[in-house]
């Protein structure tokens, strides 16, 4: 931090303590930057964090992240690791997510068709519980030197060419970049004059816990009824999506027990009775995503950047992939070592990700609503689901294993998440990449690439080791986050080398 004659200027001022902003946080402060984190509650804790509302499904590049920086061991995996394709002891009839609420049957995927995934890759999914995911990014920020305030909104914001400062009440902060990671109704995002387009909701999406009079009149699971849909994921425990256009949720009425009672009986068509409610809260389908990500020095990331329904659980592992990419990209620009126009690629990666998550919650929406089009087309789709291509094709999609970035090179694996290799050693590309810098990856360990990463000084480690499934490759470049910036299966030529290496990495001789 550097003093402004009254108070100290940080490097980065992030809006929000959720799991985008702290992740984003701990990406920061491991390239050495100073960073406050705002926070409007006052306590991180919610019953809506915790099991079962809380649980939440992270998919395959959410996983690898928190892998690749020392955190996934700090989760509770042994007991919620879910990779149907890679455990087919398990059961073909195994669930690995869902598709508008169709099962996703892992007897179904043909795992072949993803060649860069080995054998000792991470899992497709694991379900995490909100609380839990927050509490171990917390604890790594703290030790990383994060500070975090709470129960300080924000209310204002001013940008200058040099700084920006952040007005919480009565109280201002200055830093030199400014991130939204305060959610749906970031105020950020409203204050920073940022354009949030898209498409207003079909439902209300109730969850809600309850006391029933009769609990086993309602079957547990998810349940697509002719006047909306229903999921019992615990006796009680309720999920309920009311295609209202959104209007209930919009008004703010009043949760009643009435209401919930109402409401339940007609989606489910049961006389249930309800005899208390414990927890209830509303949200929607509304789908929107800000035109841009950055104004000047004001940007945004995850649910600030894009809204939309939570169904498959896509919106937390979006949140923590645009954390990912921003992070080393941000961090490179504030120690001024970052190549021309290296922050500007968040907004050009993240943005079309973000786009095809809105797509995915619209289809599935598009398929749930209560009438005899939609019902056709939920026929079809669970029959196109029930074959190998069909169910490949969206687990690629759900578990962001597909999930690459147009970096405009021929290589098949450039743009793509690097595959974990198993180095001789015993160690793992993934265990490599812990000080979140880039990775050179020689296996065939050659003095010239040696000799050339030295070149490229601190931003760039080597690694000359052989791997015990080499995928045909002599030698593989890894951007901080994880994706492959440059690959050979040939000899390799220095010259598109030096050029990656100059495109994404930070300068030498201002690390």
């Amino acid at each position: 931090m550097r003093d402004d004659q009254r108070q100290p200027v940080y490097d980065v001022i992030l809006s929000g303590a959720g799991p985008v902003g702290l992740f984003l946080a701990c990406e920061l402060a491991l390239a050495k930057c100073s960073v406050l984190v705002l926070e409007k509650a006052e306590t991180p804790e919610s019953p809506l964090k915790r099991m079962p509302f809380g649980l939440r499904g992270l998919n395959a590049p959410s996983i690898e992240a928190l892998y690749r920086r020392g955190l996934l061991e700090e989760m509770e995996v042994p007991r919620r690791v879910k990779d149907p394709h890679a455990h087919p002891a398990q059961g073909a009839r195994r669930q690995g997510g869902h598709f508008a609420g169709i099962p996703l049957l892992a007897g179904n995927i043909d795992a072949a068709q993803w060649p860069f995934r080995l054998p000792g890759a991470t899992a497709v999914v694991m379900l995490a519980e909100m609380e839990e995911l927050e509490t171990v990014l917390a604890r790594r920020a703290e030790a990383l030197g994060v500070e975090v305030l709470r129960g300080l909104p924000i209310t204002h914001l001013e940008q200058q060419e040099q700084l920006v400062t952040v007005c919480c009440e009565e109280q201002r902060f200055h830093g030199e970049w400014l991130v939204g990671c305060d959610g749906a109704r970031s105020a950020v995002r409203k204050a920073g004059g940022f354009a949030f387009t898209g498409t207003e909701p079909e439902f209300t999406g109730y969850s809600v816990h309850v006391e029933l009079a009769d609990p086993e009149k309602l079957m547990p699971g998810r349940h697509i009824t002719g006047r909306g849909m229903y999921l019992q994921s615990q006796p009680g425990y309720l999920i309920l999506q009311d295609f209202d256009g959104g209007a209930f949720h919009h008004e703010g009425g009043e949760i009643t027990l009435e209401h919930v009672q109402e409401v339940l009986r007609r989606i489910s068509g049961i006389e249930v009775t309800v005899l208390a409610l414990h927890l209830a809260s509303t949200w929607t389908d509304r789908a929107r995503q800000a035109t841009t990500y950055r104004n000047g020095r004001v940007l945004l990331a995850g649910d600030a950047a894009h809204i939309h329904a939570p169904l498959g659980g896509q919106g937390l592992n979006l949140g923590l992939g645009d954390a990912m990419n921003l992070g080393w990209k941000l961090a490179a620009t504030v120690h001024k070592s970052a190549p021309e126009g290296l922050l500007d690629s968040y907004q050009r990666e993240r943005h079309p990700v973000g786009e095809k998550v809105l797509e995915w919650s619209r289809a599935q929406v598009a398929i749930m609503r209560p009438d005899p089009a939609a019902s056709a087309l939920y026929t079809i789709f669970r029959d196109l689901m029930a074959t190998r291509d069909g169910a490949t094709y969206v687990a690629g999609r759900l578990w962001g294993v597909t999930t690459h970035y147009d970096l405009g090179d021929d290589h098949p694996l450039v743009g793509h998440s690097v595959p974990n290799f198993a180095f001789v050693d015993g160690t793992t590309a993934g265990e490599a990449m812990r000080d979140g810098r880039g990775l050179l990856i020689d296996f065939d360990g050659r003095a010239a690439l040696r000799a050339l990463a030295t070149e490229f000084g601190a931003s760039l480690r080597y690694l000359a080791v052989p791997a015990t499934e080499q995928l045909g490759l002599r030698a593989v470049l890894v951007r901080p986050d994880g994706v492959v910036a440059w690959a050979t299966s040939v000899e390799p030529n220095e010259d598109p080398l030096k050029e990656a290496i100059a495109r994404w990495l930070p300068r030498k001789d201002t690390v």
